[in-house]
């Protein structure tokens, strides 16, 4: 995401907030009103979104200051200033909701794949983010994912060639989707395909996929899968992947475990923003 387009997206969210004007600050706080406040969160979290945080008081108001006290991706306990601002103290309570309302959906998204990647460690697969995201959030939850400790699945649809159920159905099978892939994708995309069973993962084993995904599939489905496939070509488990049965997925030595719910189910982080100090009126 360029600064350009990021910047698009940020005054979008300002102007929804905003509206014709923050009627109760330009009510309370005089125009020259100064001030210090800090950002803390009122629960243990993985830090992510700073860049935003920042560029939506810049576009606000160039003179604030803002500083970060830890960089993203690390871990943040509760109680602790995340960010300082300093300036006027109108452009703060004014971007207060929507500058929140990004980092701590950010944050959510960064803690959970945290959560989950720590959840595995001792296992050689790794975790995989979806298109799942947020519309026109996406580079921003992928990033977030990555700040967790998580690795990025495709972004878009032209990234990769992943043929899906319906996309089995359109072709007329799994070797004819497969054949007119190869023939039609670059050739530097590899090709995934997705089953349901064991029967379809045999056939697309057989028809030369790169890679396989283990549609909802049981764990001792992945674990026949693991065995038929004997190294062949990479397994990728997905379908209903939560933090308490992600370590019995990868036990069963798939390659990547892909979870929409990084980014479609992320609880939001509970920060708050607390001024410090005004300057008198």
């Amino acid at each position: 995401m360029t600064l350009e387009q990021l910047d698009f997206l940020l005054w979008l969210a300002i102007q929804e907030d905003l509206g014709h004007g923050d009627v109760t600050t330009d009510s309370v706080v005089e125009q020259a009103r100064e001030g210090r406040a800090v950002v803390i969160g009122r629960e243990p979290f993985v830090l992510s979104g700073t860049k935003v945080f920042r560029r939506i008081f810049e576009l606000l108001d160039p003179a604030i200051q803002i500083e970060n006290f830890f960089r993203d991706g690390e871990k943040i306990q509760p109680g602790i200033p995340v960010f300082g601002l300093e300036g006027s103290l109108k452009t703060m309570l004014t971007g207060e909701r929507t500058a929140l309302n990004f980092v701590q959906r950010l944050c959510g998204v960064a803690t959970i794949t945290s959560k989950m990647v720590q959840e595995i460690s001792e296992y050689s697969c790794r975790l995989l983010d979806t298109r799942k995201t947020t519309p026109l959030w996406r580079k921003l939850e992928k990033e977030a994912v990555g700040h967790g400790g998580g690795t990025n699945h495709r972004f878009g649809l032209a990234d990769g060639v992943l043929i899906k159920d319906n996309h089995i159905v359109a072709a007329g099978g799994i070797e004819k989707a497969i054949e007119k892939a190869r023939q039609c994708a670059p050739h530097t995309l590899k090709i995934e395909v997705e089953v349901d069973d064991l029967d379809q993962f045999d056939i697309a084993l057989q028809a030369g996929a790169d890679i396989i995904l283990l549609d909802n599939f049981s764990p001792e489905m992945m674990k026949e899968a693991v065995k038929r496939n004997n190294g062949r070509v990479l397994l990728e488990a997905s379908g209903g992947v939560v933090l308490e049965k992600i370590k019995a997925i990868a036990e069963t030595g798939v390659d990547f475990i892909s979870c929409g719910a990084l980014t479609h189910s992320a609880k939001s982080i509970d920060l708050t923003m607390e001024i410090e100090f005004a300057s008198s009126s």
